[in-house]
Formats: C-alpha cells, structure tokens, sequence
C-alpha cells in the first residue's frame, strides 16, 4: 500500500510512527539525541518533516526503539525509500504555488476525499474546457497552462491508482446552474455537467454528488469551500481550505479542532442536500435547460 500512497503521506507516516515509538519508549526528543549524539534539532527537524531521514539515521532510531522485527523494519524502510522518491507533481514546482503542491501531495495518497463547493465544479470532476475557461478569469495566460495540466493530471493520477479514493462531493446548485463558457461557447457548461453525471453512473462505488438546492435557504457551506483528507494507515485526517485568513490556502492537520469542526460541517451540509439520485436527477434537468 504504501507506494500507493506517494511521498508526502508516505513520509507523514513514517513520522507519525516514530513519534509513537519514541513515547512508546518513554524518550523525550532530547535523550533520544543525546543517546545518539546528535543534536537535539536534528531530531526536531526529523521528527517536523523539515530533514529527510537517511537509511543510517533511520536504523540508529529504530534500534534506539528496540526495533528487532524484521517485518517491521522492513516496511518503515519502504516507507522511507517511498518518502524519498519525487511526486508526480515536483513537475510543477515553480510554475505552481508550493502550498497547493502540498495539498496535491496529500491528496495523492488519500483514501477518502470530502470536497464542498458552493460556486464551481470541483476540480476532480471538471473538464478540461471548463477549466479553461474557469482559470482564465483568475490567473495571467502565462500561468494557465500549468494550472489546468495540473488539475488533469490530478485526475488521471488518482483513476491509475490500484486502489482509488472513494470520492463524495457537495455543492451547492448555483454551481450547476451557472452557465460557464457561454461567451465562447454555449456547449461548455451542458457538456461540463454531462461529464458530472456520467462520472456518477460509472463510478457509483467510488464517486457520490450531492445537491444543496436552493430552497434549502442558508447553510453552512456559504462560508467558502473546503477539503478533508482521509488515509488508510495512522495518520491524522487533513483539512484543505482554498482561500484561508488573509486570502491565502491553507492546509490544516489534526488533532486541530477545526478539522473536527469541518467534518461536522459537512455532515451538516448532507442533511441541506438531496439524495445521490434526485442530485442525478437535478443535473440532468439543468442540462436539458440549457441545451
């Protein structure tokens, strides 16, 4: 499983189960240094995901933690080989914010995805036209290119998987009913929510779309959109807000009571959505409408 998962979750795990075996031991970050000789920064930047763990550092850990396991030793150094390697998205690096690479990082290796959207589609399920014509609005033309790659191959990176995500989406219906692309082409939008539906019927064991329809009145997801982050493994669920404080992304880990906070509010916003057919139902409307 673990290379299944890319680097950022496989190295987040690796972490988080030397944490664990430190307390378990009951070792303070200073003693395991000092036992070592190592600074005690060493191993705060270890520890912190700041330093890559090389193979010796990783044995010296592992016996400090009486490690004697074989099978054990065996799967954390997978685990440290697979943190080692470089995403598919290092692709992108500067041409695309770090902060979202990171988010894409984590998301690579999810094995449940919770996305609200109240204004557009969700970029796992928007086409490429739609992207286009979406990003546009908001980036120079030099910029778009990578961007809407980028977002392609998102989807295409975690369909190859061999165990794919289960993905469950929400939106509200502005996010259906507004005609993107009509300007260039009125076909864009109809063929964006044809797309929608199809990905529904194909892939009802992975994909679910929930509705909020208007009638609902207010809810909670009119504050902004968000993703949770689910994994298979120890590791804390991870909360992904597109324009956080200071219109900037923000990428939160638990145990941090916003990510609670957010799950709860999603549970809020499937008791504002219709179910997973009348949803269907809804956007096969709209695309009659507006064809």
């Amino acid at each position: 499983m673990a290379s299944d998962q890319g680097p950022v979750v496989q190295s987040a795990l690796l972490r988080s189960e030397l944490v664990k075996l430190r307390k378990a031991k009951g070792l303070t970050q200073e003693q395991v240094a000092k036992s070592l000789e190592w600074s005690p920064s060493k191993l705060i930047r270890l520890e912190g995901g700041r330093s890559s763990i090389t193979k010796t550092d990783l044995d010296a850990l592992l016996n400090e933690y009486g490690i004697s396991s074989e099978s054990q030793r065996d799967r954390l150094h997978a685990l440290n080989r697979g943190a080692r390697s470089a995403g598919w998205w290092s692709a992108y690096r500067g041409q695309v914010a770090s902060g979202y690479l990171n988010f894409i990082g984590y998301e690579a290796g999810a094995s449940f995805i919770r996305a609200f959207q109240s204004t557009v589609v969700p970029g796992l399920l928007q086409t490429r036209e739609y992207s286009e014509v979406l990003t546009s609005q908001a980036v120079d033309p030099a910029e778009l290119s990578p961007l809407i790659n980028l977002r392609t191959q998102r989807q295409r990176e975690l369909a190859q998987r061999a165990k794919p995500p289960r993905r469950y989406f929400v939106m509200d219906e502005a996010v259906i009913r507004r005609h993107v692309g009509i300007k260039k082409d009125p076909g864009i939008m109809p063929r964006q929510l044809e797309h929608i539906a199809n990905v529904i019927e194909e892939e009802r064991e992975l994909v679910t779309v929930r509705i909020i329809p208007f009638q609902a009145g207010a809810h909670a997801g009119m504050f902004g959109p968000f993703t949770l982050l689910e994994f298979e493994g120890d590791l804390s669920d991870v909360l992904y807000l597109e324009w956080g404080p200071e219109g900037t992304q923000a990428l939160i880990q638990g145990p941090d009571e916003r990510v609670t906070d957010y799950a709860a509010s999603f549970e809020s916003l499937l008791e504002e959505a219709l179910s997973a057919e009348e949803s269907l139902e809804l956007i096969r409307t709209v695309i009659e409408e507006m064809s």
